[in-house]
């Protein structure tokens, strides 16, 4: 024993001959880990007018402002899980086994039949997506994903070299996915596509014609799918919710959901993994894979874990109801009050949370770009939206609509406000535009823009 403490003993004094002083640097993991959205906000200049109390369109929770909460069987549930003492201690990294039965039954739909076994729990949706890009690529490969699109899916690649490259939603067909440059940008080196149906940031709601299209191009190309549905079910009156993995029994999927959002918990960190193995290409690594990698957290919450049943089986539909009918209620609102202002584009959403709103350069010159729009926005309106290049699309801005009717009221109005106040109309000499709202119209006389209010 002496002889190998010895040997360790020099060997580590080797190693330290060649520090000569405190320089500790950061792992490549660390250099390489970036998110989007806090990149670009914190380089924003956000000066609020002292003058108008923020009114905040830009954070995807939906709690923050208080008036969605989860209902009362939700926190029951885990007022239950706590009492009964069961769930103090460790679980089984991938969940307990009664937990994953009952999001099995939970998820299983006809076409995408589940068990236990096929089911990873994880700390949170955000969770699921690393360990499912985690276990798909490695550094050097790359993974396609949407633009405009939830920023994680770069975040977690990226940190780890795996590259991103994109496949573009198209606004003008409800951001739908642009199919041919979707299977242009497969090569040998891709390792999945990551689909998000509903949509962040977008609100798009594939149909199932569009989701089939999608999955034939996977099929092809014999590319796994990894699909981000934490909004499952999240959709708006007129349209349908098909989760991916019910439509193929060719296509391996790996589904990432959760509670977040349809049960307004995001803080909870509950999500998971849903393993849909077609033509068992997921069985011989990946299944194993997914279990090594939920060993380097220790499993998801188990408070949560023993409150699922309660949860998933006993929350009224008409909670999820009364959700859904206030979003929408303030999605049209919204969509009303700013299609009429001049430069605006605002594109109805069909679910999720989100409204992705155009913006016509070219009619605010004084602006170079989204992000000087959107500072300029909380400066003079207090009113704060991330810009579209957040999710790598710029000249868009997208507002959230989880916020009470009158503060979304008053955004749009200091929103219509703003725009009023900096738009620059295209307009030959001496020609007259009249806005569709009727309030407001420009004309151009001499080459000096004015604004007249009747």
């Amino acid at each position: 024993m002496r002889a190998v403490s010895s040997r360790c003993f020099s060997f580590a004094s080797v190693n330290m001959k060649s520090r000569r002083s405190w320089s500790v640097t950061a792992s490549d993991l660390a250099r390489n880990t970036f998110n989007p959205i806090r990149t670009v906000v914190e380089s924003m200049k956000l000066t609020p007018n002292p003058e108008k109390p923020m009114i905040a369109l830009s954070i995807g929770d939906p709690t923050i402002f208080g008036n969605l909460c989860p209902s009362e069987e939700i926190v029951e549930a885990v007022v239950e899980s706590v009492r009964s003492m069961k769930y103090n201690g460790y679980a089984p990294s991938t969940g307990y086994e009664d937990a994953r039965k009952v999001v099995a039954s939970y998820v299983s739909v006809p076409g995408a039949t589940v068990e236990a076994k096929d089911i990873i729990l994880c700390s949170g949706c955000s969770c699921a997506l690393d360990l499912s890009i985690s276990v798909l690529a490695n550094p050097g490969q790359n993974i396609l994903v949407p633009r405009p699109g939830f920023p994680l899916y770069r975040t977690l690649a990226e940190g780890l070299g795996i590259r991103t490259k994109f496949y573009d939603l198209k606004p003008e067909n409800g951001w739908e996915v642009d199919l041919e440059q979707l299977e242009a940008q497969i090569d040998d080196q891709t390792a999945a596509i990551v689909l998000n149906n509903p949509s962040n940031p977008c609100g798009s709601v594939y149909s199932r014609s569009h989701l089939n299209a999608i999955l034939q191009v996977a099929a092809r190309n014999f590319v796994p799918i990894i699909a981000d549905e934490i909004y499952d079910y999240f959709v708006f009156p007129g349209h349908e919710f098909h989760p991916l993995a019910s439509l193929t029994n060719e296509v391996p999927i790996l589904t990432c959901g959760g509670l977040t959002k349809r049960y307004l918990i995001p803080g909870w960190r509950m999500g998971w993994i849903v393993v849909h193995d077609r033509n068992e290409a997921l069985s011989l690594e990946v299944r194993k894979g997914l279990q090594s990698l939920s060993q380097r957290i220790i499993g998801s919450s188990t408070i949560l874990q023993g409150a699922l049943s309660r949860i998933l089986t006993q929350t009224p539909p008409e909670f999820f109801q009364s959700t859904i009918a206030q979003v929408y209620d303030n999605a049209r609102l919204a969509h009303q009050l700013l299609s009429g202002l001049p430069g605006m584009r605002p594109i109805m959403p069909s679910g999720a949370m989100y409204m992705m709103v155009g913006v016509d350069m070219s009619n605010f010159p004084e602006f170079e770009n989204d992000l000087q729009f959107v500072e300029r926005m909380v400066t003079e309106e207090s009113v704060f939206c991330l810009p579209g290049r957040c999710f790598d699309y710029p000249n868009y801005f997208r507002i959230v609509l989880t916020v009470p009717e009158l503060q979304l009221r008053e955004a749009c109005h200091r929103i219509s406000q703003f725009c009023t106040a900096h738009y620059v109309a295209p307009l030959a000499l001496g020609k007259e535009e009249k806005l569709s709202n009727g309030h407001i119209h420009h004309e151009l006389h001499n080459g000096i823009v004015t604004v007249i209010e009747p």
